[in-house]
């Protein structure tokens, strides 16, 4: 029998059952890629990070949601660096301590910061990939997968695909309330995802719920995956992009939240790095916890 150790960690929250559940797998290496899979379907969250050796950075991963692989994503990375420094895999060198983690896309610089006593950092810090802007989408093509209309949606910016190593689709609108009237389409977003460029959806506006935050959003994707994303930190960092692209937000730095309507609020630090026209990385990032200890067992 083969045994793989692994963690469930809620990322972008200090709160167990908050914020969004990442299954962590070590030493996976001898996993094949159907096992990956099957053992991300059987853990059934958002995604299931596999913890790698690698020979172009300090650790390697792979995340896998319940249907399919995806390039990078943000609460599996905290997740993942979480769960290697609480198991000493990952020695601090103090206040602050620089790693690159190895993903599909690439290595990325991953910053942890002011372990507590416990050892558990206060703070992981991914900087994801150089925003790509990619298709735009018209209103009819996509608006009605929602049950949104034109006076819901945020003025003088486009639907738009945009990726910081993983594609996701941003509609941008105008507050909450457009937020909470979303009613899926389901057979509609499966017509549109097939023909589109997108991972997943990102739907959010430029409020937040708490008074230190700026933004507030939703995540969707299609069945089998989580219909809805409770934390979702790519698109986070797409989001952060396209809003300051497009001027929307008037400082690159600000709190994004999300999950708050699913009861597992989660809250991200955001910084945009680089001028509107020309944006060189988003970094994404927060604290998290672990809830459950266990050992996977495969034939």
């Amino acid at each position: 029998m083969r045994r793989y150790p692994f963690v469930q960690v809620d990322a972008f929250t200090t709160t167990p059952l908050t914020g969004n559940a990442c299954a962590v797998v070590f030493d996976a290496d001898t996993l094949s890629e159907a096992e990956m899979q099957a053992i991300a379907r059987e853990q059934n969250l958002s995604e299931t990070a596999f913890v790698l050796k690698s020979t172009l950075a300090d650790v390697g991963a792979r995340y896998f949601t319940v249907s399919e692989e995806i390039p990078l994503a943000g609460h599996p990375t905290v997740a993942t660096i979480h769960a290697l420094v609480e198991a000493g895999r990952i020695k601090l060198t103090g206040a602050h301590t620089q790693i690159t983690l190895e993903l599909r896309v690439g290595p990325i610089a991953i910053d942890i910061y002011e372990a507590d006593s416990s050892g558990t950092p206060r703070r992981i810090i991914m900087s994801q990939k150089k925003p790509q802007f990619l298709r735009i989408y018209s209103t009819d093509e996509v608006l009605p997968g929602f049950s949104l209309g034109i006076d819901d949606m945020l003025p003088d910016v486009p639907i738009q695909t945009v990726s910081t190593g993983t594609p996701q689709l941003m509609i941008a609108v105008k507050d909450h309330a457009a937020l909470r009237r979303i009613q899926l389409d389901t057979p509609w977003l499966t017509r549109l995802r097939a023909s589109g460029d997108y991972f997943s959806i990102h739907v959010f506006c430029p409020h937040g719920l708490s008074e230190d935050a700026s933004t507030f959003a939703r995540h969707f994707g299609l069945p089998p995956d989580m219909a809805e994303d409770p934390f979702t930190g790519s698109a986070t960092g797409g989001m952060a992009a396209y809003l300051w692209h497009y001027g929307v937000l008037k400082t690159p730095k600000f709190i994004a939240e999300q999950g708050h309507w699913l009861s597992r609020p989660g809250q991200a630090q955001v910084e945009v790095v680089g001028p509107r026209e020309d944006i060189q990385t988003v970094k994404v990032g927060g604290p998290a916890v672990s809830v459950i200890r266990g050992e996977m067992t495969l034939a």
